[in-house]
């Protein structure tokens, strides 16, 4: 057996095995010790190798989910070995001949698909990322979530790669080993830590990647699925050879690939998805994350489709104004909305109780989730029909319920039981009715039962023994149980001897059967038997039914998860008050009464105080081709950060298609939104709180287009003052002059505020006060022109600081100010040209050429002779003035 678990072992080293012995899953060598600790259960030992004991630990076979599920969410890899061999064909080759056994499957965090395993509001994606040598080193990712059958491809490059993996959020990517060590993109890598997995190079052959495809979908040529570019085909083929070695031998249902554009998705960088907190917060927790606030949905399906709309909104205006309209739709028709949600509460999670299905691993509850959910979407399709028209959006969800199998429903109906056992080799899961010979041997079974218990009563009477019993076994089978003291009247007589056969002497009980009990169990046991081999091929009938339709059985949980996110978006308005934004491709961002959608409702939790809106207008002035920069200044704690962000998080709730928290909102779409808020450090990299905040900034100036938005908070103050002054000072200018992108730059640096003089699409906002009897009072609103003062003495205060401390900090600022008021820096400022972009945009592109460096491109070094070249040096020092 040993030499078995070290072959199997050997050919699966990067993988805790999970070695199948009876009841249990056996775990030795280093592997039982890394799972013990990770495990928290006992490690033993069993027999010797080499001399040295072996470690050994296991798991129980009915509780394996529960420990798969804490092995892969510590980063583990599990092997499954399963015996592949009947017993009695083992015996054949000898007495001691050993049970083959090998891996059936490769549990992975990217190939889940048990229920225990799985978040049902989370999708599980398995990720591949390739490129290809040559032709501009072309990148590509394919992604797919084998639980649900979802497979989608996209281009990348270097630039945007980690905020492509970070938008799709994998449980695990692979890529090649070769791209694995890449120095150039090794920080990638190291960000995502474990879930980045290298493979070998083969895997990604863009050669074979084709072909891969096609026979994967039975299908000759990938023509019919749309064009794909080389890097594209290659990710996808890595992807499916993927699933293949981790599924052995069973093939997911996955559904075509399907090509996303780059453009087509709002780009938000990793440090914004990050800052904005939009699927959790920075500490991880889901609680405080806008998907939280906004997500109302009553399916897992739903839950899911939400999350990928938030993290991916869309800039095309007439895609996202047709899941506004069936938010306005619905809104309109409360009766409705409520019939589609508690319609909804019902339905289960349909396309991954498939893909169990598919991958053999289902059960009759999965085939029980289908029959339900085919019958909750034909419930909501006819309360549909009767509300027609339709959106554009809702009318082709229409169609997807409708084309779900009617026929497969009544079939599942009619033989599916109302309650269904989790397994199928518990049977009981078809109905009395659906199968003749079924209800036959039930009955057999059911009366067998009353027989036995009649001649329990009989043997009872007969020997006069009231305890007497009939028990049973898996080793005895039914036997006769009394207890010592009444033994004497079974064996006391040669009659009772010839009647009551003795079976086994316990200390307290003695066990005996008849002639009569024997005939009676085999009848039983035959009829059992016979019972769960009908169950167990119709269990197979309908498993082949159901996933022949696997296509209409996805289009149709897919409409229903629409349905459920445009019904879940149209309660949310409702319940907090939201409006329709205007979104179409101009260049307008204008709020009106714009609050946080995740501290409004905190508030409202926990405070009796209403969360104070704002306006918030970057739009172009009269016939300007491009949007305005706020300069926002003000107090800490004056709410400037919760104000650059909730506009952020405004324009990309209408960009995922909902409606938004404001009285009223226009936003020309935005191509890519930045957002620098926040300070934290990056030490195991090398990086201080000030150079991260530096490569965040460097990101914004080098990648925002006119189309963009970018949100910036206390840029330079991690620096010396005048250092810090400088950089946000030259900050600002490039937005406005080389990005020319619609912005909110908030400082303390209010000596930026003169440059609202000079750039004329910069304007001066701060955050209002009041004072009353030296204290400071907050008042969170946004009004125009700037602050004089932080009050930052006063916050320090509110935090607790020493009085004596305070007191000390307002002498120090006194003398400051005093010395400021001699020696203005603004005087300093005022002296600064503007920022040469305001001239030329491109400086390097456009500079003009000093006549040295004229005469330095007429010289050709190879035509002169040593006198030559140093009679130009001498000309070239006369015309610097320094003959």
């Amino acid at each position: 057996m040993m030499e078995q678990y070290i072959e199997i072992k050997a050919n699966n080293p990067d993988s805790l095995l999970f070695y199948r012995m009876g009841d249990f899953y056996e775990l030795f060598f280093q592997d039982a010790e890394e799972a013990s600790r990770a495990l928290g259960i006992t490690l033993t030992k069993r027999g010797q190798h080499m001399g040295v004991d072996i470690p050994m630990c296991g798991v129980p076979v009915h509780a394996a989910d529960d420990y798969l599920q804490k092995l892969i969410a510590r980063g583990f890899r599990v092997a499954v070995c399963e015996q592949v061999e009947d017993p009695a064909e083992a015996k054949k080759r000898g007495s001691k001949s050993v049970v083959r056994r090998d891996v059936v499957r490769l549990v992975t965090p990217g190939t889940l698909t048990e229920e225990k395993l799985l978040s049902p509001s989370e999708s599980n994606y398995l990720m591949a990322l390739t490129r290809i040598r040559g032709a501009g080193g072309e990148m590509a990712l394919a992604w797919i979530d084998i639980s649900t059958g979802v497979f989608r491809l996209a281009e990348t490059d270097a630039a945007r790669l980690l905020a492509d993996i970070l938008r799709i959020d994998p449980r695990e990517l692979i890529l090649p080993d070769t791209l694995f060590h890449d120095p150039e993109l090794r920080s990638v890598f190291d960000v995502l830590g474990k879930v980045a997995v290298p493979q070998p190079p083969v895997l990604f052959d863009s050669a074979t990647a084709e072909g891969r495809i096609a026979r994967y979908f039975g299908v000759r040529t990938l023509d019919g699925f749309g064009g794909f570019s080389r890097a594209e085909m290659a990710a996808a083929a890595a992807a499916i050879a993927y699933v293949e070695k981790t599924q052995i031998s069973e093939r997911p249902a996955l559904g075509i690939p399907e090509r996303e554009a780059a453009a087509s998705t709002l780009f938000i960088d990793p440090a914004t998805r990050a800052n904005l907190e939009l699927a959790k917060t920075l500490s991880g927790d889901r609680n405080g994350s806008l998907l939280k606030a906004i997500d109302r949905t009553v399916t897992g399906g739903g839950a899911r489709m939400i999350a990928e709309r938030l993290m991916s909104p869309l800039t095309d205006p007439d895609a996202i104004n047709r899941r506004l309209d069936s938010i306005s739709y619905l809104l309109g028709r409360q009766a409705l909305t409520d019939d589609i949600r508690m319609a909804l509460k019902h339905v289960p999670d349909m396309p991954r109780a498939l893909s169990r299905l598919a991958l053999d691993r289902g059960g009759p509850r999965d085939l029980g989730a289908v029959r339900q959910g085919i019958e909750a979407a034909r419930s909501i399709a006819m309360r549909l029909t009767a509300d027609l028209p339709l959106t554009e959006e809702l009318s082709a969800a229409l169609e997807g319920l409708k084309a779900l199998p009617e026929a497969l429903e009544a079939m599942l109906g009619a033989r599916l039981a109302d309650e269904l056992p989790l397994l199928k080799r518990d049977g009981g899961f078809l109905r009395p009715g659906a199968n003749a010979e079924l209800d036959e041997v039930r009955a057999l079974r059911d009366e067998s039962r009353r027989v036995i218990a009649g001649l329990q009563l009989q043997y009872a009477e007969e020997t006069g023994i009231k305890s007497l019993k009939i028990k049973h076994n898996n080793v005895l089978g039914y036997f006769i149980e009394v207890t010592a003291g009444n033994s004497g009247t079974m064996t006391g007589t040669d009659e009772a001897k010839g009647r009551f056969i003795h079976r086994q002497t316990m200390a307290s009980a003695m066990r005996f059967t008849t002639t009569e009990l024997s005939d009676l169990e085999s009848r039983i046991a035959n009829a059992a038997g016979r019972a769960l081999e009908i169950e167990l091929e119709a269990f197979e009938a309908m498993k082949a039914a159901v996933v022949s339709e696997a296509e209409a059985i996805k289009a149709g949980a897919r409409a229903l998860s629409v349905l459920d996110v445009a019904a879940a978006l149209a309660v949310l308005a409702e319940e907090q008050g939201y409006c329709r934004p205007h979104v179409d491709g101009s260049k307008e961002f204008a709020i009106v009464a714009g609050r946080h959608p995740v501290v409004e409702q905190a508030l409202r939790r926990q405070s009796e105080h209403p969360f104070v809106a704002n306006n918030c207008d970057l739009s172009p002035e009269g016939d300007g081709e491009f949007g305005a920069i706020w300069l926002l200044t003000g107090p800490n704690m004056g709410g400037k950060s919760t104000f650059l962000r909730q506009n952020a998080l405004i324009a990309i709730m209408a960009q995922m298609g909902s409606f938004v928290p404001a009285g009223s909102a226009s936003i020309g779409v935005v191509d890519r939104l930045f957002s620098r808020v926040g300070a934290s450090d990056d030490l195991a990299r090398g990086r201080s709180t000030f150079m991260v905040e530096m490569v965040e900034t460097a990101a914004i100036l080098n990648q925002a287009t006119d189309r963009s938005l970018v949100i910036l908070d206390e840029i330079g103050r991690g620096t010396a003052t005048f250092d810090g002054l400088s950089i946000a000072w030259a900050a600002v200018e490039h937005l406005h002059e080389v990005n020319r992108c619609r912005g909110l730059f908030a400082t303390h640096f209010h000596e930026l505020t003169v440059l609202s003089e000079k750039l004329g699409r910069l304007s001066n906002a701060t955050m209002r006060v009041k004072e009353w009897d030296g204290d400071v009072i907050f008042l969170h609103e946004v009004g125009p022109g700037a602050a004089d003062r932080s009050y930052g003495i006063q916050v320090a205060r509110l935090a607790g600081l020493p009085a004596a401390v305070v007191s000390r900090a307002r002498e120090v600022l006194t003398m400051l100010e005093d010395a400021d008021r001699k020696n203005p820096a603004h005087q300093l400022i005022d002296d600064l040209p503007l920022f040469q972009v305001a001239v030329r945009r491109d400086e390097t592109a456009k500079a003009k050429t000093s006549a040295v460096e004229e005469a330095l491109k007429a010289i050709n070094p190879d035509d002169m002779t040593p006198r030559d070249a140093l009679d130009a040096l001498y000309a070239l020092k006369k015309r610097l003035g320094n003959p």
